[in-house]
């Protein structure tokens, strides 16, 4: 099977303080991001960014948060917002359910599976919104736990994908244990390049390191790439807060996911 190699960052961006040892990540169907770090610091210091500051209430959901996806190109119709906050309750139900800290690398056996299903099905049935705006609302209230379902990660992650037909929450769920079996095989590098980013004054959660390593290999796979093109939408990226593992991160996000030079070697 041919591998696609991100050789020197998909999304490069030169820094005379990345020459640190972090190693490869390795995505599927061959994949690899040799310096995963400059990748990640491509977008990071691409133009568009925007600070986001830690929700100050993890358990509560508004239209706030709603208004927040927007700005992270959730595209979320005012009919839409009303029939959301029509759920508010059982929403911040299942939010104050999950902790704070939860983490989408911690042992399978102690995740939040359960308010986690009722969470997405919170939002199930309501039209026009599906995994992507579902996902971008709640991402920045577990950070560390809840990624951003948008076009190109469900394409990445389609052979986990139960299909249309299955309920959102099931859909979601399934998606999201793909997403953390991805993050469990390159876990070690995922946290090098966080432990780096922590240098540089940037706080992000190893899900969100891992959208953005998806980002720029789904964009050097070909035919992959008009998707993603297709799927520049902004997104916030980053709160501050403790997340697992006492690590804190700071008050920092990105919203544009940048069209940045491509060196790429197929092989």
């Amino acid at each position: 099977m041919s591998r696609t190699r991100v050789a020197a960052a998909q999304f490069s961006y030169y820094d005379p303080v990345t020459a640190s040892p972090v190693r490869p990540v390795v995505l599927r169907n061959g994949a690899g991001i040799e310096d995963p770090l400059g990748v990640v610091l491509g977008f990071l210091k691409a133009p568009g960014r925007f600070d986001v500051s830690d929700p100050l209430r993890p358990a509560s959901f508004g239209e706030p948060d709603l208004r927040l996806a927007n700005r992270g190109g959730a595209r979320i119709s005012a009919a839409q917002i009303a029939a959301i906050l029509e759920r508010r309750p059982a929403i911040e139900h299942a939010l104050r359910a999950i902790p704070a800290s939860a983490s989408l690398s911690a042992a399978v056996n102690l995740m939040p599976w359960l308010p986690l299903r009722q969470l997405f099905g919170a939002f199930a049935d309501i039209r026009g919104v599906g995994l992507a705006k579902m996902t971008k609302a709640l991402y920045p209230k577990r950070p560390a736990l809840i990624p951003m379902l948008d076009s190109v990660v469900q394409k990445y992650l389609q052979d986990d994908d139960p299909g249309a037909q299955a309920p959102l929450a099931e859909r979601a769920l399934g998606l999201v244990r793909g997403y953390q079996s991805d993050l469990d095989r390159n876990q070690a590098a995922v946290q090098e390049v966080q432990q780096e980013l922590a240098k540089r004054s940037y706080g992000l959660t190893e899900v969100r390191i891992l959208d953005l390593l998806i980002l720029s290999a789904q964009a050097a796979a070909g035919p992959a790439g008009a998707l993603y093109r297709g799927a520049v939408a902004a997104s916030p990226l980053v709160s501050g807060r403790t997340v697992s593992g006492g690590r804190t991160v700071n008050n920092l996000a990105t919203q544009h996911r940048p069209t940045l030079p491509q060196t790429v070697r197929l092989g």
